[in-house]
């Protein structure tokens, strides 16, 4: 958990400025003001600590202290309290991140997360946790978020309508359409298409049955978990995901026990490693008064969740089923009971965004991406678990409408009055010496080379120009940022 935290608060080292800084795409504080409307509630809709400075100094000082916290959480130091830091930092960010924070995975670790607080042993050095044994609740419910991502995954599949995943077609494109593909995924889309179809149907089995496995006894879970980590690696090298996959692979060591973990512990750290049998007779301490108060609060927090969950599981298959709704709009907020369906509709093609720069509007320079798509000489990467948030977005937006998604439009004047923090977020700067006069986006169709292009012509993709995806703006002498040219594309193609 600690190195998952890690690597979200890595990512925002380099991007948080130019995402949400006071010059950035969404500005944080403005997002503030516009919640402080809200009165006193505006605290628990926008549950952040930046509500005092959202600057960029408070933004960068915010991902540091994350950054430390989830060091000592894989150093062992004071878990319990470096877990909660991690918690609180990361949900302060995505309390203001807007459409920067709107993916599942940034909802499955904060659930994740707030659990563990839970599960992880008290005191500053507390070794294997021998006298601070994890409260079984908490550990159930983790295990019972890695069988709902799994799960709710694979009714949504279904329940979308969506025909690909009916007929078993919906991993003919899978592996070059999804936001950040990777080089061996391209070799796996060259496969046949028995091969794809029998990848949908396996995909299918092991969502909706083979999780159920979780919950027979002991062979039976160490065998789903030997199955899921096979498949989850096979993810991780297909597609780039982000934390994603590795959250859920940290999430399925839940199956394990501590007869089948302890044999790769080496001799001389196996000191206070118990069994189960062993843990039982660990004298238990009276509670004192403050204990009292943290056993109730921690019994409310975790039942509440355990109706949450339940609820929204239930909606899935009963949307009008009467069950009290309050309390999960309540938990909304804290990203803590979350409803999982991940794919419900594959995309079937793949657009690319790219912004453009000119002096004379007639010769158009690219600003380059750092991860996404664009050259097509240029081997895709694999770069997760770090998640570079604005390439992901531009992939949401190519799915829908400029006016849908105001990033595009808003980037576009960041780049026109040359922001360094926006400018931050690609590759370099085409025009280092000032700001274009004109700058534009337009939408191109990606496909995966063949591999007679890949051999002949030692391309990975090959790519197709659609027209202007947003409005082509200038810079008036007064300041104002006008429309030169409206866009080619009316909505996505």
């Amino acid at each position: 958990m600690g190195a998952i935290y890690f690597s979200a608060f890595l990512a925002l080292v380099f991007q948080i400025r130019g995402m949400v800084g006071a010059q950035g795409i969404l500005p944080a504080g403005e997002y503030l003001e516009k919640v402080r409307t809200l009165g006193v509630l505006r605290f628990w809709y926008a549950p952040t600590v930046l509500w005092g400075d959202s600057g960029n100094h408070a933004l960068m000082a915010l991902v540091w202290v994350g950054l430390v916290a989830s060091l000592l959480v894989v150093a062992n130091v004071a878990p319990r309290i470096s877990l909660a830091v991690c918690f609180v930092c990361f949900l302060s960010f995505i309390a203001v991140s807007q459409d920067f924070g709107q993916y599942q995975s940034d909802g499955m670790l904060l659930e994740a997360g707030f659990l563990s607080l839970f599960v992880a042993p008290g005191g500053l050095w507390p070794g294997w946790g021998r006298k601070s044994l994890a409260i079984q609740a908490a550990w159930f419910l983790l295990l019972w978020e890695w069988f709902r991502i799994y799960f709710e995954s694979g009714m949504v599949k279904l329940l979308s309508g969506d025909p690909t995943w009916r007929n078993l077609t919906a991993m003919y494109e899978y592996y070059q359409n999804g936001p950040l593909p990777t080089w061996v995924g391209w070799y796996l889309q060259h496969l046949p298409w028995w091969f794809h179809k029998a990848s949908a149907g396996a995909t299918l089995g092991m969502e909706l049955v083979l999780v159920w496995m979780a919950f027979l006894p002991r062979r039976w879970r160490i065998a789903c978990f030997c199955i899921v980590t096979a498949w989850q690696v096979v993810v991780i090298a297909t597609a780039n995901y982000a934390f994603l996959n590795y959250l859920v692979l940290v999430l399925a060591v839940l199956l394990l026990d501590d007869r089948a973990l302890r044999r790769f512990v080496p001799a001389r750290w196996r000191f206070g490693v118990e069994d189960q049998q062993e843990r039982a007779a660990v004298d238990a301490k009276p509670l004192t008064a403050l204990s009292r108060v943290g056993v109730a609060v921690a019994a409310v927090m975790l039942t509440w969740i355990a109706y949450a969950t339940t609820v929204e599981m239930v909606w899935m298959f009963w949307r009008e089923a009467p069950l009290p709704s309050s309390p999960v709009a309540a938990l909304e907020p804290l990203r803590i009971a979350n409803q999982y369906g991940l794919f419900a509709v594959m995309t079937p093609h793949r657009y690319e965004i790219e912004f453009q720069g000119s002096n004379d509007g007639k010769t158009w320079m690219p600003y380059l991406f750092r991860f996404k798509p664009q050259d097509v000489t240029e081997r895709p990467g694999i770069y997760a678990p770090y998640q570079p948030r604005f390439d992901w977005n531009l992939w949401f937006a190519s799915l829908t409408t400029w006016q849908s998604a105001t990033v595009v439009p808003l980037t576009e004047v960041r780049l026109l009055e040359g922001d360094q923090d926006v400018l931050g977020l690609f590759r370099g700067d085409p025009f280092a010496s000032a700001p274009p006069k004109f700058v534009r986006a337009v939408l191109w169709q990606y496909w995966f080379s063949t591999a007679e292009e890949k051999r002949t012509q030692g391309v990975w993709w090959t790519r197709k120009l659609l027209g202007t995806y947003a409005p082509t703006i200038m810079r008036a002498p007064d300041g104002r940022f006008v429309e030169l040219e409206a866009p080619t594309l009316e909505g996505t193609p």
